[in-house]
């Protein structure tokens, strides 16, 4: 069992934040469905986490208070935390524009914070290179499959099965054309979102689809039957939803009027697909070059 800990963490890597590993939900005019639960809380995230190697300077004006996070599922001794999605990275030249979006829209839901580092969006807002490198600069994720617990000796049948169905996925674009609201199963949180609904989503689909192969045969929860593939950018605590989606329908608006929202917010390639299991992360697959 040591010689396990040491490979895949110690027992506290069965805990899962849905920040960190955000997961499907529904928008607010749907019945909620996402992994969080009510649990105990867990301790904000060190503020170094907000100083890069390229430095964004200090960030002491930050507020301290940070909003508790939940975990998904109750800690048990022995489980891992099994995650499943693509890395997805905002590329620079829409960065500008997704940036002013959220400042116009935290001007409104003051309430709103950074998904994974939980701090106040509209405190980034006063500083908009700090907005785009700390909000839009990071790592986001794509999930092909619930996060769920599993057993330390389902680990290596899940990853060996994950590769052989998902090793040929040909590289393609995901296109993110519409701003979009979720909310979470027991409505403790609200996410603003970014939604697949036309390029790559057919990709994404098949992709879950082999997702679901595998963890039926671990008797896992298949995904969502509608499934819908989004990122997360920011969340605020409580149903905040009929506001949230009110304001982004008028920002929508005001942004195709002013002639400066496309058919698409942004276009990322798929360079692969990844799974985390506890603290470790295995590559399942690399789309090639080509």
């Amino acid at each position: 069992m040591e010689a396990l800990r040491a490979t895949y963490g110690d027992d506290d890597s069965s805990d899962f934040d849905s920040d960190h590993s955000p997961t499907l939900s529904l928008p607010a005019n749907s019945n909620p469905q996402s992994e969080e639960t009510l649990s105990s809380p867990l301790p904000p995230p060190p503020v170094s986490l907000l100083h890069p190697p390229n430095s964004l300077g200090s960030l002491d004006y930050l507020q301290t208070g940070q909003p508790s996070r939940v975990r998904s599922f109750p800690h048990v001794e022995g489980n891992y935390a099994l995650h499943v999605y693509i890395p997805v990275f905002i590329p620079s030249i829409s960065k500008k524009e997704m940036g002013q979006f959220l400042k116009r829209v935290s001007s409104v839901v003051s309430n709103l914070h950074v998904v994974d580092i939980d701090v106040p969006l509209n405190t980034l807002c006063k500083e908009e290179h700090k907005l785009e490198q700390v909000a839009l600069g990071r790592e986001f994720h794509i999930s092909l499959g619930r996060t769920v617990p599993i057993r330390v000796h389902q680990i290596d049948s899940i990853v060996t099965m994950l590769r052989q169905k998902l090793q040929f996925q040909k590289r393609y674009w995901i296109d993110f054309n519409k701003w979009e609201v979720f909310i979470n199963d027991d409505r403790t949180r609200t996410f603003l979102s970014l939604e697949v609904v036309t390029g790559g989503l057919p990709e994404i689909t098949k992709q879950i689809q082999a997702v679901n192969e595998v963890y039926k045969l671990h008797n896992l929860p298949e995904f969502y039957k509608d499934p819908r593939p989004h990122i997360s950018l920011a969340w605020a605590l409580g149903d905040v939803s009929g506001s949230l989606k009110k304001v982004v329908e008028q920002e929508t608006k005001s942004s195709v009027f002013r002639g400066s929202l496309q058919s698409r917010i942004c276009t990322s390639k798929v360079g692969g697909i990844e799974c985390k299991i506890g603290n470790r992360t295995h590559i399942i697959c690399k789309s090639p070059d080509q």
